[in-house]
């Protein structure tokens, strides 16, 4: 029988801390009002409906959950008496 080499997990860090270190990349930069509390919001669209948005917030550069805040707020911006 041969000894099988042991399996890198998924999840494993490199042998060299440095270069680990090294190596992580930042993580990205999110809006401001990100870091604020956000409550999950479900809605159903089509098969089609969302192929479009996942293309446009690629094509975009941004994630579709940015791109669709981002939608929500300018077309529902806070009004006078909302709580904020």
């Amino acid at each position: 029988m041969t000894a099988s080499t042991p399996k890198r997990g998924f999840a494993s860090r490199p042998s060299d801390p440095e270069n680990w270190i090294r190596s992580a990349e930042p993580p990205a930069a999110r809006a401001a009002d990100a870091n604020a509390f956000t409550a999950r919001l479900t809605i159903d669209v089509t098969p089609d409906q969302r192929a479009r948005i996942k293309i446009a917030a690629f094509q975009r550069g941004v994630t579709v959950a940015d791109m669709l805040r981002e939608l929500l707020a300018r077309e529902f911006p806070p009004s006078e008496g909302d709580a904020t």
